[in-house]
């Protein structure tokens, strides 16, 4: 299993609910943290709780809907001199439930795929090649398992094609030790999932990390955080390599 005391990990969305747990995650185990919000202020708690636990934790700000702040932040993140070793692609929108499902404008589709598809892959795009340049890194896009739903289907859409990219991408790096992986954490109560979901953000741990602790040169992967809930990061970590690679239809081992 990796060892994440002090690596570097960026997390976006994480000042509240999944991307808040999993930041808190890494950093109870001495991760220094990248924290993402809409804006820097948003990070306020997730900041002073980080550096409670001991770890050096920077705040960066940007609204994903507009490309042009995420390529500002990652020029941020380059100017902080750190080396990036983990992502947590975590931030994701769903903009609308859509009724009248027949009547989605093209609006729903644009944004979804801006801040859910594009953005999380630029991050990817990024990082890769530092990472490969460097022998190790660590790439987790949260995805979503809804399925049959028109009545989201900017959101649907926006995850599937993420989907899409993360598996055709993570074909070139299988055997590396920079490993690209998805993970789902499930229909959860937070302000995306909102208060009718079936399950706590809690049960998304430690799922949605796997991805940062596998140690296995494996790529491919679509993690589905409730089949690790209630282990214990080593436990998930010897189930994780158990995990099918997956094709968007198909698995194969």
């Amino acid at each position: 299993m990796i060892d994440v005391n002090g690596r570097w990990a960026l997390v976006t969305g994480a000042a509240r609910g999944i991307g808040h747990g999993a930041a808190l995650f890494l950093a109870e185990r001495g991760c220094n943290l990248i924290v993402h919000g809409r804006t820097k202020a948003h990070c306020a708690a997730i900041l002073g709780e980080a550096r409670a636990l001991g770890v050096e934790a920077y705040a960066v700000g940007a609204e994903f809907s507009e490309l042009s702040q995420v390529e500002a932040m990652l020029a941020e993140i380059d100017g902080l001199g750190v080396t990036v070793d983990i992502v947590l692609n975590n931030a994701g929108i769903q903009v609308a439930y859509r009724t009248d499902f027949l009547k989605t404008p093209a609006e729903d589709y644009e944004q979804s795929f801006r801040i859910n598809t594009i953005a999380p892959m630029m991050i990817a795009y990024h990082f890769i090649p530092k990472m490969q340049q460097n022998g190790f890194g660590r790439i987790v896009n949260t995805t979503s398992g809804i399925r049959l739903e028109p009545e989201q289907a900017g959101y649907s859409a926006s995850k599937a094609g993420l989907d899409k990219v993360t598996m055709d991408l993570a074909a070139k790096l299988e055997g590396t030790d920079v490993c690209l992986n998805l993970a789902d954490p499930g229909w959860c109560r937070t302000d995306l999932g909102g208060s009718k979901a079936p399950n706590a953000p809690e049960s998304s741990l430690p799922g949605v990390v796997v991805g940062a602790f596998i140690d296995d040169k494996r790529s491919g992967r679509c993690f589905t955080a409730s089949d690790f809930y209630g282990m214990t990061i080593e436990e998930a970590v010897t189930k994780a390599k158990d995990y099918p690679v997956f094709t968007g239809t198909i698995a194969y081992v």
